[in-house]
């Protein structure tokens, strides 16, 4: 008999022995329990990961939100800003004398001096009340992360 044949009739004898042995009821109902917690505990991971997602969505939707209104609020400026020197640029353009182009062109910088303090100071205030309302995100999304880990724990 060779070494193949020994093995097979070694392992047609272990199976054979098993057919009959039972497992024995406690065991059984031992991996039954174990099944199901773990069962239940990865629901729970799962519906925590879940709301975790959509959390984290809100955050980047505000975030983005955010950004995109700093961004309009930049190139509308910009656009003004660029308008107005051109205005500015034609009016110059069309004037008569050195002294009526000297006057335009100091109207023309004191006017955007006061313009770009203002655009300062709005997208300041825009800049503070995005911050704001990303950070409440921020911490509303903290606030039932951490609620939904303790229901589930």
């Amino acid at each position: 008999m060779n070494i193949n044949d020994q093995f097979t009739r070694q392992a047609q004898d272990m199976f054979n022995a098993a057919k009959d042995a039972r497992i024995p009821e406690n065991v059984q109902h031992m991996a039954e329990e174990g099944v199901a917690k773990t069962r239940e505990a990865y629901q729970k991971i799962n519906a925590v990961t879940k709301d975790g997602v959509k959390l984290a969505e809100d955050v980047f939707l505000t975030a983005h939100a955010g950004a995109k209104t700093l961004g309009e609020k930049v190139m509308n400026n910009t656009m003004a800003n660029t308008e107005a020197a051109f205005d500015a640029a034609q009016a110059i353009a069309r004037a008569r004398s050195l002294p009526e182009a000297a006057k335009l062109q100091a109207d023309f910088m004191q006017q955007q001096f006061a313009i770009a303090g203002a655009q300062t100071k709005e997208f300041f205030e825009l800049s503070q009340k995005v911050a704001r309302q990303t950070f409440e995100t921020m911490n509303t999304a903290a606030t039932k992360s951490f609620e939904q880990v303790k229901k589930s724990a």
